[in-house]
């Protein structure tokens, strides 16, 4: 008799901790490993990946990302190599003169969200959105090229 009652009490015991782990976002996945070539969402590299020694992103990347972030436009420029080339959706860019009148009308101001990291020989292209003027937005590929620990080339076009 006593195994009647304390079976359904478990049960609901049971039920209820796993409705509260769920709504907390504590819930374990359910999905299994994955492989060692996945990334999560939001781009960082897997433990496999990580232990092999690949750079989450780029330092000129993430100077890029940094300064658009802090609204600096200085900052922007000086993550080009004096050399870069830019090419904004078909628009291209030279030099760090016409990269830094592009960024101070287009890009300081906008809020930049990197989305994803695919690291490549030489730089990495991140899936961002970009939201000009800080509202709004869309998505977009930037494919960086990396050189001298500068961007050397940036590739832009939309997802």
């Amino acid at each position: 008799m006593r195994h009647r009652i304390l079976l359904p009490l478990a049960l609901s015991a049971a039920l209820l901790t796993a409705c509260s782990d769920s709504d907390t976002g504590s819930a374990a996945p359910e999905t299994p490993e994955a492989p060692a070539t996945s990334r999560s969402a939001d781009g960082a590299p897997s433990p496999q990946e990580a232990a092999a020694g690949e750079e989450e992103v780029p330092s000129a990347a993430q100077a890029y990302v940094d300064a658009v972030a802090a609204e600096d436009l200085d900052a922007l420029v000086d993550a080009f190599h004096p050399d870069a080339r830019l090419i904004d959706v078909g628009r291209e860019f030279n030099g760090r003169d016409e990269i830094r009148d592009w960024a101070d009308n287009e890009v300081i101001g906008g809020r930049l969200t990197v989305l994803k990291n695919t690291p490549k020989p030489g730089g990495t292209t991140l899936l961002v959105r970009f939201a000009p003027g800080g509202t709004g937005g869309f998505e977009a590929n930037y494919e960086f090229d990396v050189r001298d620990g500068r961007i050397a080339e940036l590739n832009l076009q939309y997802a």
